[in-house]
């Protein structure tokens, strides 16, 4: 069977030549006579896969020395306690900037461990806009103030960051991460989960500058505190070994193949435009989100008629593409682009679009 093209919010597809490597190293990784998925965390060959990944994600993304690179587990759900458990420990408090249901999430898990302060909210609009902020209404004192740069569910992005001044910014990355160069130096700490855009499910990353790291509350558990794995190098457990190995192969795959970030970015921002500009021209299909505020990587889109939406679904997965269906609090459609959906998959389906709104106009 021919692969489809695979438009899932998460776990999503991979690199086609990551997976062949994979593939090809499945049973024996280089010359140590083992797979990666059986080889011990502490030996040396796994230490080199590890510290790799590492240091091609500082190149990559330009991390600055002084913040830590963690690999965790527990997906960036997790984060939403350990966050406040590590850090809402001088005034006790926090702002949130509520864009969509992870940073809602967020909101409420940190509600248990301090005064939490949502500073504005698109929960009005079904959060189809990044609502605009007003300094006075931050917290002058706060722990951190936190928001999720690009909402998998609704396609907002925010295009431009809060200024915070001394309050560490918070950001959840997990579906926008690796997906154009950020400025690592403007948040306090960034985090997500890998499903998206840098391997499979089981990793989780934590960028976080080395200030920040040392706070944790007494009774933050010992694997809930980012010190112990600062301390230990990601290694005070055993880590998702294979998923930070393909993470690893996939860092390869954008440095080596692709040319960096700035050219990822070129990339993913053609492939939106391409499906935004037939959203736009479309009679039939509209999108979801105001167009100041598109992420590039999650496009929401619906036809107005819940029937017509379920049979574009089907007949769409008919044709090869998959995981199209909107999230049931928005419903409609949605298309993941991260950056292993090619080009010619993002051509494909705006082609397919276009057959399917002359037959049901």
């Amino acid at each position: 069977m021919e692969r489809v093209y695979n438009f899932s919010a998460g776990p999503s597809c991979l690199p086609e030549s990551v997976l062949k490597k994979a593939a090809e190293e499945m049973l024996c990784y280089r010359d140590s006579g083992q797979s990666v998925m059986e080889m011990s965390h502490r030996s040396k060959v796994y230490e080199e896969i590890i510290k790799g990944c590492e240091s091609l994600l500082r190149e990559v993304m330009q991390i600055p020395d002084n913040y830590k690179v963690l690999f965790l587990q527990g997906g960036a759900s997790s984060q939403f306690a350990m966050i406040p458990l590590n850090l809402m420990n001088g005034s006790g408090k926090a702002d949130f900037v509520l864009t969509g249901q992870w940073a809602k999430k967020a909101y409420q898990e940190a509600a248990r461990y301090g005064a939490c302060n949502v500073v504005a909210s698109s929960a009005d609009k079904t959060f189809t806009y990044i609502p605009a902020l007003d300094p006075a209404a931050f917290t002058k004192d706060a722990d951190y103030f936190h928001i999720c740069l690009n909402n998998t569910i609704y396609g907002t992005k925010f295009n431009k960051l809060p200024e915070t001044g001394n309050v560490p910014l918070v950001a959840d990355l997990s579906s926008c991460i690796l997906s154009e160069p950020i400025d690592v130096s403007k948040f306090g700490m960034v985090y997500a989960g890998a499903q998206k855009n840098m391997g499979p499910a089981g990793l989780t990353v934590v960028i976080i500058r080395e200030d920040l790291i040392g706070h944790a509350r007494d009774i933050t558990p010992t694997m809930f505190n980012y010190q112990t794995h600062a301390d230990n190098g990601s290694m005070y457990n055993t880590p998702p070994t294979y998923s930070i190995y393909i993470c690893k192969l996939v860092l390869e795959w954008i440095q080596n193949e692709i040319g960096g970030l700035e050219k990822m970015a070129e990339i993913n921002r053609a492939k939106a435009a391409m499906l935004y500009d037939f959203l736009d021209s479309s009679k039939l299909f509209r999108g979801t989100v105001v167009k100041e505020d598109r992420s590039i990587m999650n496009i929401p889109f619906v036809t107005g008629d819940a029937e017509l939406d379920k049979k574009f679904v089907k007949e769409a997965e008919a044709a090869g593409f998959i995981n199209l269906k909107g999230h049931r609090t928005v419903g409609g459609m949605r298309a993941s682009i991260y950056n292993a959906m090619p080009t010619e998959g993002v051509k494909a389906l705006v082609a397919f679009m276009q057959k399917f709104e002359q037959d049901n106009a």
